[in-house]
């Protein structure tokens, strides 16, 4: 797919991003005012409300993972794409909101790290933040290599071109206002998504006289959602039913949903308990309609773009250069800049946060004054991006941002799914349990990716690749735990209070019946969507 022509120097474009750009930056000039103190900093001060951590919530996710990388899964892998919503978002976003976020809101843990260390201890925590800081440095690379390779295309720009401006922005808007000023800006980075996105899902339906006749145009391998799809495969199919159900379904999806550092932070900086329960619920009403807008686009280019072999991450922004002219091309830019700036300001503002509150604060120098963590953090933004211009390096060795991305999740988001579902839903789990599951579940994934690298294990696809690869992390880090809680000793009562489910009496009290109904109604819609798609 590479080619077409960069898109050229025209006047248009480069104004509606400069003007974008410029917003960003007053937003956080703006937030920085009332940001007072090291935990609105860090944290965002649990004063915001619901709506806006609903949104910032979706905008965490809709970045490099959920426009560029699902526009180009769906040219890759075709209906298969639709797993990622309707299998692999939306039911963890029901039982995050359900029964884990009122555990994380009533443990008063800050961040997904503390509460592994109020549940387990220091060593579990320490391996949290290690494992952690490595994998959102990955992913703020992905972020950055996709806004080159975005660049790339529309206006011809290389890789430190593309540095020299994102970064900075993103650097100075965090560093201003950090969680609070990136929230805010999340909020105007989505409507800006939307804006840029919705033409092209409706010029493509246009053309192609609406889904039936997109459906009809593809491939017969690419139709179907489940249709065809063998049970167990993983050598020959792209996808498997086990692979797609238990591997995607189960351990990624509630691995990423429910443990993700980011997720959980934003919906934490709400005002109340409720708040933070209804972040991820709100956001799953949102996130059950964005097909169209990623999936239907990617179905297009398989069909317009077949005969042209390359990256299929320049897929989304092909696509704007087929069907937009001048004025719609610079609101699409914007778009995708909004998107991708957006998961990129995120893994920063989390990575910072990571080492001033997880690290520095509570081993190295606590109990020091509230501007000292303040000015740590900014440092650590610093150094946060230029890891991240590293990370980016390696993004560079895959055709497909979502490739990359479940395979990061599956070395460690899998495993720590196992460590917080037994640290929240048992009393029995201990802490040397929690530490050797941990890490026994993140050598598994490493071992199984490094079989497949080297061609002892056989895969139809590297997305194959991951789902089995977070199925063996999550099942060792599981049986593990189990079995070393079998042989040493768990924590009295008194110190799980309020960080289990069976401990912390008033999480259910949190939970209305409406929150229940609108729950339910959710994955009841999933389950027809997955039949009609079928």
């Amino acid at each position: 797919m590479d080619t077409l022509h960069p898109a050229g120097p025209n006047p248009s474009v480069f104004v509606i991003v400069a003007v974008y750009l410029v917003v960003t930056l007053t937003v956080g000039y703006v937030v920085r005012r009332t940001t007072k103190t090291s935990s609105q900093f860090l944290h965002g001060g649990h004063a915001l409300p619901a709506v806006v951590t609903s949104i910032s919530f979706l905008a965490a996710n809709c970045g490099a993972l959920d426009i560029v990388g699902l526009v180009a899964a769906s040219a890759k892998y075709g209906a298969l794409a639709l797993h990622f919503y309707w299998i692999g978002a939306i039911p963890a976003m029901v039982v995050l909101a359900l029964f884990m976020m009122p555990i994380y809101a009533r443990s008063k843990a800050l961040t997904v790290p503390e509460f592994l260390r109020l549940r387990f201890g220091e060593r579990t925590h320490l391996l949290n933040v290690v494992s952690l800081g490595i994998m959102m440095g990955a992913v703020a690379g992905i972020s950055l290599y996709a806004i080159s390779s975005v660049l790339r295309v529309f206006l011809g720009w290389g890789f430190l071109q593309t540095v020299a401006v994102t970064s900075v922005v993103v650097f100075c808007y965090v560093s201003l206002g950090g969680l609070k000023a990136t929230i805010y800006n999340e909020v105007l980075q989505l409507a800006v998504t939307i804006a840029g996105l919705v033409p092209l899902s409706y010029r493509v339906l246009q053309e192609f006289h609406g889904l039936r006749g997109l459906a009809e145009r593809l491939p017969e391998n690419m139709r179907h959602t489940w249709i065809g799809m063998p049970i167990v495969a993983p050598a020959h199919a792209a996808m498997d039913v086990i692979g797609v159900s238990f591997g995607l379904g189960f351990v990624l999806s509630f691995g990423y949903w429910c443990t993700d550092f980011l997720l959980i932070q934003r919906a934490l900086a709400a005002r109340s308990v409720q708040g933070s329960i209804h972040t991820p619920l709100v956001a799953a009403v949102a996130k059950m309609f964005f097909p169209l807008l990623t999936v239907v686009p990617g179905l297009a280019a398989s069909i317009l773009f077949a005969q042209q072999p390359g990256s299929f991450d320049r897929t989304l922004p092909l696509l704007m250069l087929h069907y937009y002219g001048p004025g719609l091309l610079g609101i699409g830019i914007a778009a995708i800049l909004a998107s991708l700036m957006s998961a990129l300001a995120g893994n920063i503002t989390a990575l910072s946060t990571l080492w001033t509150h997880d690290l520095y604060r509570t081993y190295i120098r606590p109990r020091k004054e509230d501007s000292h963590y303040i000015l740590v953090g900014r440092f650590a933004i610093a150094g946060a991006t230029c890891f991240s211009l590293i990370s980016a390096y390696i993004a560079f060795r895959y055709n497909s941002l979502m490739d990359y991305l479940l395979l990061v999740f599956s070395l460690f988001n899998a495993p720590l799914f196992a460590t917080l579902f037994l640290g929240m839903f048992t009393r029995w789990a201990t802490p040397a349990a929690g530490f050797w599951g941990l890490a026994s579940g993140m050598v598994a994934s490493i071992c199984h990716n490094c079989a497949f690298r080297f061609q002892l294990l056989h895969y139809g696809s590297q997305m194959g690749a991951n789902f089995y690869g977070a199925m063996y992390g999550w099942t060792v880090c599981f049986l593990v735990t189990l079995i070393v809680s079998g042989l040493t000793q768990s924590k009295p009562q008194g110190e799980l209070e309020g960080i289990t489910y069976r401990t912390s009496a008033k999480g259910l009290k949190d939970v209305g019946m409406s929150t229940v109904l609108l729950a339910i109604g959710l994955i009841v819609v999933c389950v027809l969507l997955n039949v009609h798609f079928r």
